[in-house]
């Protein structure tokens, strides 16, 4: 079993490999006769099945279905990825792609802006949340399907597109050429001071190719502003690449430590992955929030640091995802996502929940991407146990990552704004109301979050039009039960047009019961990050 230092790692590159049933076939599987055969005995049903069905079949169709078949006797995370879902995966964990730099949505037949990425043409240029494209290339925008505009508004970095863009609360419309450049996906997205002035605040949503040096670099910033403990957001990361988990953990965990680990059969898939002092930030205090989306690399990341005994963990039960995954890209653009191993703590532990009720599991998984849904835990006491490194506390295995702290989120949206917020009330309102009454040079984002509140004329107005429209079917009674909730995502919207995504998610995080409760337990995190800066963490 080999020892690997992470600056040495390479995990996640593909390997090309050719994929034709019947005809070119890899060495190993010439030198396996029995396997050539049954792959033969496919060939002459495939060929048969075109020949003499009473129904002309698409056979890519059936060889597609005969792939899904095959790898649903495997374990739930093997799969194959058709060519036009390939690519966007590889768009979303490259950390970057080529456009104008923004996020829309079809609203009422037009494409309205969501987000002006930050650092990207659009944003450059001065279009906002709420902003309304009518026309690309002299032509309408109106019902254009979302499809069309992807492919109208990407392309090449140094092309040009030229579009027309509405304003709410401004009858003039603006013309812009925009000139398409390489737009960064982040992975962590947010990273600012709370309010105290001492912690610091990181959320990572994805492990993608850019996320330890995205997390360097937000480290760094908060540092300089005095930063003298942090709180790390892992709620409803459900992973990525596994390099980048290990170069993550490895800013908290002190050098030549076991990170993780894989066990599994071919060469090459037992490894044991160490921490280096090169990355590692000091010892302050940190706290990790996880939660039942949070799974694989983050996993990783909140295991190994409670593990060592380096932070504290807080939240719910993570989801429970051990399986390490290799992909290889086929010839026609597709992929196979194959697990070659397991990983597993450096205490020990295997993360991996029990998908035995493969159906049940895959509901799970694709409620936890789908929409961060819930997943049912498994009992600790049901579970294997094991020991912290530093510490000897006790940690479970077999079903996640159970947290230190258990702190159920208590956001249970009622029906009023269920129904508020699918027809984006606030989004359109907040715009409006933006553009009629608030001056941006007359507030900082710092002012506005700590001064702004929708005062009352301003709350029946929004109740006024709200009832004005023909959907949501909402009543006067209902919305008056919800003055609180409103005045909020009002802010939230008016911050997000003002000052873009990180502000807007400042005025949410406002209201987060988790978070309120972690910051109370930096006692104790300050209490392990003393004792870990003072003891060599055993091997």
């Amino acid at each position: 079993m080999s020892r690997i230092k992470v600056p040495s790692l390479i995990i996640a590159g593909a390997v090309a490999v050719g994929f034709l049933l019947g005809s070119v076939l890899s060495n190993q599987v010439h030198a396996e006769g029995k396997l050539y055969g049954q792959l033969h005995v496919f060939t002459e049903i495939l060929t048969s099945i075109q020949k003499y069905y009473v129904e002309e079949v698409d056979s890519e169709e059936l060889v597609r279905s005969a792939i899904h078949g095959m790898l649903e006797e495997l374990d739930p995370h093997s799969t194959y990825v058709e060519p036009e879902a390939f690519e966007r995966m590889s768009e979303r964990n490259s950390g970057e792609y080529e456009g104008i730099g923004i996020s829309f949505e079809i609203r009422d037949g037009w494409i309205t802006v969501i987000t002006a990425i930050e650092g990207g043409p659009s944003a450059h240029l001065g279009i906002r949340p709420g902003d309304r494209i009518v026309e690309i290339e002299g032509e309408t925008a109106y019902e254009m399907k979302s499809d069309d505009v992807v492919a109208k508004l990407k392309g090449r970095k140094g092309s040009k597109v030229n579009i027309t863009v509405e304003r709410p609360g401004i009858e003039k419309q603006f013309a812009y050429s925009i000139e398409r450049d390489k737009i960064p996906i982040y992975s962590v997205p947010y990273a600012f001071m709370l309010d105290d002035g001492v912690t610091g605040y990181v959320r990572a949503i994805r492990f993608s190719a850019t996320t330890s040096q995205e997390l360097e670099e937000s480290m760094r910033k908060l540092e300089a502003q005095g930063m003298e403990r942090l709180v790390f957001d892992l709620r409803g990361n459900s992973g990525g690449y596994l390099n980048q988990a290990i170069e993550v953990a490895d800013r908290f965990i002190s050098g030549d430590q076991v990170i993780v680990y894989t066990k599994g059969r071919i060469s090459g898939s037992s490894q044991h992955y160490y921490s280096t002092d090169q990355a590692t930030h000091d010892a302050f205090p940190l706290i990790v929030l996880v939660n039942h989306g949070s799974a694989s690399a983050s996993e990783i990341v909140s295991g190994a640091i409670q593990d060592h005994d380096r932070g504290l963990v807080v939240g719910v039960t993570t989801f429970g995802k051990g399986l390490v995954q290799r992909q290889y890209s086929l010839g026609d653009g597709s992929a196979l996502l194959l697990t070659v191993a397991r990983y597993y703590t450096p205490s020990g532990r295997l993360i991996q929940r029990d998908y035995a009720d493969r159906e049940e599991y895959l509901d799970h998984f694709r409620r936890l991407n789908e929409d961060g849904g819930d997943v049912e835990e498994s009992p600790a006491e049901d579970r294997p146990e094991y020991q912290t490194l530093n510490e000897n506390r006790t940690v479970y295995g077999g079903g996640g990552i159970s947290p230190d702290v258990h702190v159920e989120g208590d956001f249970d949206p009622t029906d009023t704004q269920v129904a508020l917020e699918q027809f984006r009330t606030f989004f359109t309102f907040a715009n409006g109301y933006a553009a009629r009454n608030l001056n941006p040079a007359e507030w900082t984002v710092e002012r506005f979050l700590s001064e702004f509140s929708l005062d009352d004329a301003g709350l029946e107005e929004f109740k006024t039009e709200t009832l004005a429209l023909e959907e949501p079917e909402v009543t006067r009674e209902d919305l008056d039960a919800e003055d609180a909730y409103i005045r909020t995502a009002v802010k939230r919207e008016i911050a997000s047009n003002l000052w873009g995504n990180e502000a807007r998610y400042r005025v949410m995080i406002a209201d987060d019961n988790v978070l309120d409760e972690a910051i109370t337990h930096f006692q104790e995190a300050a209490a392990m990050a003393q004792l870990y800066a003072k003891m060599e963490p055993n091997d």
